[in-house]
């Protein structure tokens, strides 16, 4: 069965109100929210430095951050180092002529690993390029990370293929207008035995000739499906929780069942 384990990694969620297009003071505000923290893992909302209604493509373009030449994520960098802090945060990524929905996982060392979102939701599609790469697991000082992005909950395949590669924490940035995501993190947490922290905005846009209301209720689930800490639906607030990463190694259910070998997956064939 699960092994206690010493090692405690302090992981949060920063539920807040993205302001559209106003980047810089987006930006501010989940710097305030970092020095102020006091995490060794910190988990920001979907898309948490532009907002999410864009009109269109060319809107998405002009506000997205560029990976490699912004300013915007050398400052992210230099956060994490000065604060110790592994960061997980949603932004709109430039890349040459393409823009996706993307995450990024930044480090104290200064390393940045991205993953674009490849399930893209509603009129996502039409703003974005979708993911050209599978999400993968990064070994940071705070536990084996895997991220996914809003929409990717529904795909169970996903945060299964995560959980194979070794993810311990799997970080969730977020602009839930449904209210079906957070009950079904549950199941990720519990048939994958690992940690999610799902980090939901809040707030209303109108924008595009349509009005989104954003659900909040980020939360934090144990590899038992506990809700370790779980953010109002309105409120701008950060929650957090006290989590031994390593407990996820031992995915024994019980004496006789472990979740991963047991699966019989000669029998799963043609899912694809």
């Amino acid at each position: 069965m699960i092994s206690d384990v010493s090692e405690m990694t302090n992981a949060g969620c920063v539920q807040f109100c993205p302001a559209f297009g106003e980047t810089t003071a987006n930006i501010a505000k989940m710097v305030g929210f970092i020095e102020n923290a006091d995490l060794d893992l910190i988990v920001f909302p979907e898309l948490a430095t532009s907002g999410y209604e864009f009109k269109n493509r060319d809107e998405a373009f002009e506000l997205a951050l560029e990976l490699d030449n912004g300013a915007e994520i050398a400052q992210f960098k230099n956060l994490s180092a000065d604060t110790d802090t592994v960061l997980v945060f949603g932004f709109a990524e430039r890349s040459g002529e393409k823009v996706y929905n993307s995450s990024a996982l930044i480090e104290p060392d200064g390393s940045v690993t991205v993953y674009r979102k490849i399930h893209l939701f509603d009129q996502e599609k039409f703003r974005f390029d979708p993911g050209d790469r599978p999400p993968g697991v990064k070994t940071t000082k705070v536990g084996r990370i895997g991220m996914l992005i809003c929409f990717d909950w529904i795909f169970p395949e996903v945060t299964r293929k995560l959980a194979l590669d070794g993810a311990q924490l799997i970080c969730h940035p977020s602009n839930l207008v449904l209210d079906l995501c957070q009950k079904s993190m549950f199941a990720r947490s519990v048939e994958n035995c690992v940690f999610t922290l799902t980090c939901n905005r809040t707030g209303t846009e109108n924008r595009a000739g349509r009005e989104l209301t954003f659900t909040g209720g980020s939360q934090i689930l144990s590899t038992r499906g506990k809700t370790l800490a779980v953010a109002s639906a309105e409120g701008e607030e950060v929650i957090s929780a006290a989590i031994e990463p390593k407990v996820t190694d031992d995915k024994n259910l019980t004496s006789n069942n472990h979740i991963l070998k047991d699966r019989r997956p000669e029998f799963y064939k043609g899912l694809e």
